[in-house]
């Protein structure tokens, strides 16, 4: 009994979890990127950034995408745990989604909602690099100041959430996607909050860092008590048992990101925050000015906890309509 009173606390690793899923850049992360001069495509960039990118080795993704039937948008998941027949644990995957144009919509081929988890496998970030060679543009967050490139390797986080990953990441032996992902290839577009933004939406809708987690830690509690988290806290005793702890505790993190959307509407309330709704937005609001530009091929690459708000915003400003899904694993849990 007293093992279980101690199990692993089901709100403070829901929390933290939520925030490593959608937080890929923090208002004080000055010394994980370098600034450097924002770049101005101008209207003939679609062809020249296309041709660069596909100068770029070809790394095969291999997405294999199957169509989406008709009122598919009000029970899509961007994140998911597969298993085997028998039960066992396979993958936590990310969706790639595709929206394209109904009647009403842009002039363009189509927009790839790619969903990331900041901590995955190393082969994981090596297949994004992959696919974002095919795209004109890839827009991708991160709260930091316009023109912000993360250097390669990812650079000093002094972040708590950055280190929070950094630990996570060794203790699962996993990859971060700052250090992974390659930032600096010649289609990516910086499409998040600038610090001194994020801080105005904070301000203008009275939040604080304090009663974000305050709220968040209240529906950690709440999923501690689901039978959905304590289902979870009785598997991963039942792992740890069994010897081979690192495996244990990889498939319980995976089975707790699976299922975040009690946290992700606490966070979010009524009206919407600024950790969300604020940020999914403004990638909205780059992806009308790059298609403006005459882009036709684009993806957003943002946390998976993001893509249903952005998907619900681009269906209503843009009219385009989910038609196609791909699955990406993003940690192996064999």
């Amino acid at each position: 009994m007293t093992a279980l009173r101690l199990k692993v606390p089901g709100a403070l690793p829901s929390f933290w979890l939520f925030l490593l899923l959608i937080w890929a850049g923090s208002p004080g992360q000055a010394g994980a990127a370098t600034a450097q001069e924002e770049r101005s495509p101008s209207s003939a960039q679609p062809s020249s950034a296309r041709k660069a990118s596909l100068s770029l080795p070809s790394l095969d993704p291999a997405l294999v995408f199957r169509a989406l039937p008709d009122g598919a948008s009000d029970a899509m998941e961007y994140v998911r745990l597969t298993r085997s027949d028998g039960g066992e644990p396979l993958a936590l995957q990310t969706a790639v989604v595709r929206l394209v144009p109904g009647k009403e919509g842009p002039d363009i081929d189509y927009v790839d909602l790619i969903g990331a988890v900041h901590i995955g496998e190393h082969d994981y970030y090596r297949r994004i690099n992959g696919l974002f060679r095919q795209y004109d543009v890839v827009l991708y967050e991160l709260v930091a100041p316009r023109g912000t490139r993360i250097p390669r390797g990812g650079g000093k986080n002094r972040s708590v959430i950055g280190g929070m990953q950094h630990g996570m990441r060794k203790l699962l032996g996993l990859g971060l996607q700052l250090e992974d992902v390659d930032y600096h290839l010649p289609n990516l577009v910086h499409a998040d909050l600038t610090p001194d933004e994020f801080r105005a939406s904070m301000a203008r809708r009275n939040e604080s860092i304090s009663g974000m987690i305050g709220k968040a830690w209240l529906a950690g509690m709440g999923r501690q008590r689901s039978s959905a988290g304590m289902r979870n806290q009785m598997t991963l005793f039942r792992n740890l048992l069994s010897g081979d702890s690192h495996k244990a505790l990889k498939v319980w993190f995976a089975s707790e990101m699976a299922d975040m959307n009690a946290m992700q509407k606490a966070m979010e309330g009524q009206n919407g925050s600024t950790l969300l709704a604020e940020r999914n937005r403004k990638a909205v609001q780059v992806l009308r000015e790059e298609i403006e530009k005459g882009h036709r091929r684009i993806a957003i690459f943002y946390g998976a906890a993001h893509l249903a708000g952005i998907q619900s915003l681009i269906e209503k400003e843009l009219g385009l309509k989910p038609a196609k899904i791909a699955w990406l694993d993003a940690w192996d849990l064999r």
